[in-house]
C-alpha cells in the first residue's frame, strides 16, 4: 500500500510530461502529428499483443484483457492522425493547437500506463523525449551559466535556424521516430 502513492505520482509525471513533450514538438507543419502516427501505430501493436493471452505469455508481456478495446482506440487514433496529417502537412491548412497536442500526448501516455509499458514509452516516443529534453537543457543551461546550448529550443527550431528547410526537418525527425518505433518493437524478442 505504500507504493501506490509513489506509483500514482509516477503516472502523473508520465502523463503530464508526455503531454507537454508532444505540445513542444508541435512547432512545424506535420511534425507532431507524423511522429504521433508512428508512436500510436507502435502502441497499437503493443496493445494487441498485451490483450492476447497467448502472445502476451510468449513475449513476456503483462496480459490485460481490456487491452483489446484499447487496441481499437489506438487504431482509431492512428487513422485520425493520418487524416489530420493530410491537412497539416506543409503548407498546413489546419493546425492542431494546444488542445490537440496536449490531448494526443495524454492519450498516448495513458495507453502506455494501461498496458504497463511506461518505460518503453520513452523509447517509442523518443523524438518527443528528445524535444522535451532540449528545452529542459536549454533552460537549465541558461539559468545556471547564462549561455544557450542551442540557437533556439525545442531542437527542431535550432535546425531551422541552422538553415534546414521545414520539410527536411520533419522528414528527418520522422525517420528517427520510425527508428525508435522499430527499436521498441525489437525489445519484444530481447526480453
Amino acid at each position: 500500500t505504500l507504493w501506490w502513492p509513489i506509483y500514482g505520482f509516477f503516472i502523473w509525471m508520465i502523463i503530464t510530461g508526455f503531454s507537454n513533450a508532444v505540445n513542444l514538438t508541435d512547432g512545424l507543419d506535420g511534425l507532431a502529428i507524423s511522429i504521433t502516427f508512428v508512436t500510436v501505430s507502435t502502441l497499437t501493436v503493443f496493445t494487441y499483443l498485451t490483450g492476447n493471452l497467448g502472445h502476451a505469455t510468449f513475449l513476456g508481456l503483462i496480459h490485460n484483457p481490456a487491452a483489446a478495446e484499447v487496441t481499437i482506440f489506438c487504431a482509431a487514433l492512428a487513422g485520425a492522425s493520418l487524416g489530420f496529417l493530410w491537412f497539416n502537412s506543409p503548407p498546413a491548412e489546419m493546425f492542431m493547437g494546444d488542445v490537440g497536442s496536449l490531448a494526443l500526448g495524454g492519450s498516448i501516455a495513458t495507453v502506455a500506463v494501461i498496458i504497463k509499458q511506461e518505460f518503453l514509452l520513452g523509447l517509442m516516443g523518443g523524438v518527443f523525449i528528445i524535444e522535451m529534453l532540449s528545452v529542459m537543457l536549454q533552460v537549465a543551461s541558461y539559468k545556471t551559466t547564462g549561455k544557450r546550448i542551442f540557437k533556439m529550443s525545442p531542437i527542431h527550431h535550432h535546425f531551422e535556424l541552422l538553415g534546414w528547410k521545414e520539410t527536411k526537418i520533419v522528414f528527418r525527425f520522422l525517420i528517427v521516430a520510425i527508428f525508435f518505433a522499430l527499436l521498441s518493437l525489437a525489445t519484444l524478442k530481447l526480453r
